[in-house]
């Protein structure tokens, strides 16, 4: 039995071609217990989760749950509790998932693992020329991320997946996600399970999609916000992060130093630093573009991948110094 759990806060949007891809799903519909949670949602989400509960698809069971405290770690909670399946699958709503995606997860379990997941590529709603040019900025490692194994297509062992695939044990073990925490909730879930003595496996056959930010402020809210958590979550649980998360901050700071060098007349640092930024970008923007369609809108593309690399170094600089007001009101809220 597999429990397919999902949490959305006002995903009306996306929810209509997600529960096209649950339907066609070729594991057996017997064999799924399909759980929604809706994080107080304030558009159509909820209703069209009933519809679907609604409807005959065959699946051992529908179940609809409400999340009040609207944070992600506490959606997935509730879902894990409710879930009776021997294997619990998390799935984002803003995702899209092939329709073999239940099968090769219950796949990979059967064959010894634990946890598993997979490769998970970013596409976007509309093939517009701007919006296509956002799509390549999130794909590129130079405006995402340059953990290596996102590229691989090799089995391995890593330290956190997308969409993951749990073995009831393992939560029942590593326990239940920190509510306290937003965004980086994986990151420190996933350093639990992995100090318990599990395995986290990267299996490149178990493939889902992630919808990109629509436009380029939302890019840089998410990355922003991306940053400060992982800013924050730094002061409880140093050991979630690698050093790639926190590349961007290294380069804030870089700027800053140099800056400062440049205003008492040590210009050199600076100089440097730009130029190397530079090179840097435009090689990674052009080999972003290659075999691509062209378009005068990737002109920008350098632009794109410097306001993210800011947004995230400024996003986890300002985590870091709300980090201990936050940790003390954690503490407050405790007693």
């Amino acid at each position: 039995m597999v429990s397919f759990c999902v949490i959305a806060y006002n995903e009306e949007k996306n929810l209509k071609s997600l529960f096209s891809d649950i339907r066609n799903q070729d594991y057996p519909h017997e064999k799924m217990e399909i759980i929604f949670v809706d994080s107080m949602s304030t558009d159509g989400t909820k209703y069209l989760m009933k519809e679907f509960a609604r409807e005959n698809n065959g699946f051992d069971r529908v179940k609809i749950l409400d999340n009040p405290k609207k944070i992600q770690a506490a959606g997935w909670n509730i879902a894990i509790r409710e879930a009776k399946g021997d294997i619990i699958l998390r799935i984002d709503a803003h995702t899209s998932i092939p329709q073999y995606f239940v099968t090769n997860s219950v796949k990979s379990i059967e064959s010894g693992e634990w946890v598993t997941g997979g490769p998970r590529p970013n596409i976007v709603d509309g093939n517009t020329p701007w919006k296509h040019t956002l799509l390549l900025a999130e794909k590129s490692m130079f405006g995402s991320s340059i953990a290596p194994y996102r590229q691989s297509h090799h089995k391995t062992y890593v330290k956190s997946v997308f969409h993951g695939a749990y073995r009831r044990e393992v939560f029942e073990k590593a326990g239940l996600f920190n509510e306290n925490l937003g965004r980086t909730e994986d990151n420190e879930m996933h350093y639990r399970i992995r100090k318990a003595g599990y395995k986290i496996c990267y299996d490149p056959q178990i493939v889902s999609y992630q919808h990109s930010r629509g436009t380029w402020k939302e890019m840089i809210r998410q990355k922003y916000g991306n940053g400060y958590w992982i800013g924050l979550t730094l002061g409880i649980c140093p050991q979630c992060f690698s050093f790639y998360h926190f590349v961007p901050l290294f380069f804030v700071l870089a700027i800053a130093v140099c800056s400062v060098l440049a205003l008492y007349g040590a210009t050199i640092p600076l100089k440097c630093l730009i130029v190397l930024y530079v090179l840097a970008n435009i090689i990674m923007s052009f080999l972003a573009v290659c075999g691509e369609k062209k378009y005068f809108q990737y002109f920008l593309l350098p632009i794109i991948f410097l306001s993210l690399h800011l947004a995230y170094g400024l996003g986890t600089l300002f985590g870091i110094l709300s980090m201990p007001l936050w940790k003390r009101k954690q503490k407050e809220e405790k007693k």
